[in-house]
């Protein structure tokens, strides 16, 4: 039947713990070891985009401050190029409006001298116009 050998199996128990130290000492503490450093080093890389991530959160808030103020800046400057070009214009309007006024002061006054020298000229011609009706009428 069955027999057991006992150096047989002294040998194989003796060859299965030396195959399982050498074993632990070649491959598994090795793989172990690289397990370990590989999740800390997952562990260190998330650690170090978190704080990343907090650092372009201020940065951002940092960027969009100064985007604020160059926009504020530059509708204050708007403003003021907007209120300078207005009173530019008002006072060019103005000028002008002065300058139409004067010269329709001017067209009235010789408006006038040419209404009085019309008026002269017909007052000279009311006798030879009287004379010429008077012509007209005889003739009838």
């Amino acid at each position: 039947m069955l027999d057991i050998n006992l150096p047989l199996m002294v040998v194989m128990l003796l060859i299965f713990f030396v195959m399982l130290y050498q074993l632990n000492k070649v491959l598994y503490k090795p793989l172990l070891k690289f397990m370990d450093d590989r999740d800390a080093a997952i562990a260190k890389d998330l650690d170090i985009a978190k704080n990343m991530s907090g650092n372009t959160d201020t940065l951002q808030a940092k960027a969009q401050k100064h985007i604020d103020e160059a926009k504020s800046a530059a509708a204050k400057l708007r403003q003021e190029v907007m209120e300078e070009a207005k009173s530019k214009s008002a006072e060019a309007i103005a000028k002008k409006q002065a300058e139409l006024e004067k010269m329709q002061a001017q067209a009235t006054v010789k408006l006038n001298e040419e209404k009085v020298a019309l008026q002269n000229a017909l007052l000279s011609q009311i006798p030879l116009v009287k004379e010429g009706l008077k012509a007209k009428f005889s003739q009838l």
